[in-house]
């Protein structure tokens, strides 16, 4: 398969789906044989002044974010600082579960902890959009875990019997990186996984965002369908479960690693 069969193939694909969908901008790569074999921008990153969308476009990734607080977790548990089958409890102050059925540090990472999804990063997102204005806004950690803490009734299930997708429990586990390496979550896996793979722009930083010369304007349809631009949802109670920003270029760097065990 060559770059030019995809060209031929795949781009027309890429434009047709766009113009269905109303996507301003995206950028696709692939992986050939462990290296990177295609790369490239369409559409505009920003609409009002036709800027074009490129590889090197830094982007929200959303629930991608996920995988690097879970290799951040995987790394403190071979270094033995962590232990997936713990209690949560042992490492924040988390009061879910009960001494029978104690949800485990795995559990969040597998989304089996019984609990359902609580909107708490839900609203933390949708807030910067306009939406849940009038929610109260969790300013600290302890305003997190008040609320976390406060969900028992909302338990269905006991541990490892029932699959609810849970953002709050990935930024539960993002907490408890804090605690353990005692480093920022964003800081620790900055150090840790973005720089080593040389994703130097990748980052969960709202700064970092507005000062780079080559980032993507975010756009909502309003009520008429016209697109209006937004500012990222940047708030580190997402950036665990969906709040680092990269690009396709710096997402390959990772990509290869995970498909080499870790090894560029």
């Amino acid at each position: 398969m060559s770059s030019k069969f995809l060209e031929r193939i795949i781009e027309p694909l890429i434009v047709n789906l766009m113009q269905q969908s109303k996507f301003p901008g995206l950028a696709l790569s692939i992986i050939k044989d462990g290296k990177p074999f295609y790369a490239k921008g369409f559409g505009a990153r920003n609409l009002k002044k036709n800027i074009p969308f490129d590889e090197d476009t830094l982007f929200g990734i959303g629930s991608i974010s996920k995988s690097f607080a879970a290799l951040g977790i995987m790394q403190l548990v071979e270094q033995g600082k962590i232990d997936l089958q713990s209690p949560v409890k042992k490492y924040i102050d988390f009061k879910l579960g009960d001494k029978n059925n104690p949800i485990k540090v795995h559990h969040l990472l597998s989304h089996s902890t019984g609990l359902p999804e609580l909107l708490g990063t839900i609203v933390a997102i949708t807030r910067h959009l306009g939406f849940f204005e009038n929610a109260i806004p969790m300013s600290s950690w302890n305003d997190y875990l008040l609320f976390i803490n406060g969900a028992g009734t909302e338990v269905i299930d006991i541990p490892d019997k029932r699959f609810f997708y849970n953002n709050d429990m990935f930024t539960c586990l993002g907490l408890i990186i804090e605690k353990v390496s005692g480093m920022r979550f964003e800081e620790y896996i900055s150090e840790n996984v973005l720089k080593p793979l040389g994703m130097n722009r990748s980052t969960y930083l709202r700064e970092d965002y507005d000062d780079d010369n080559n980032a993507m304007t975010g756009y909502l349809p309003d009520e008429e369908g016209n697109l209006k631009e937004l500012d990222p949802p940047i708030d580190k109670f997402v950036y665990a479960p969906g709040g680092l920003l990269s690009s396709v270029n710096e997402l390959q760097n990772y990509l290869i690693a995970l498909m080499n065990e870790g090894k560029q």
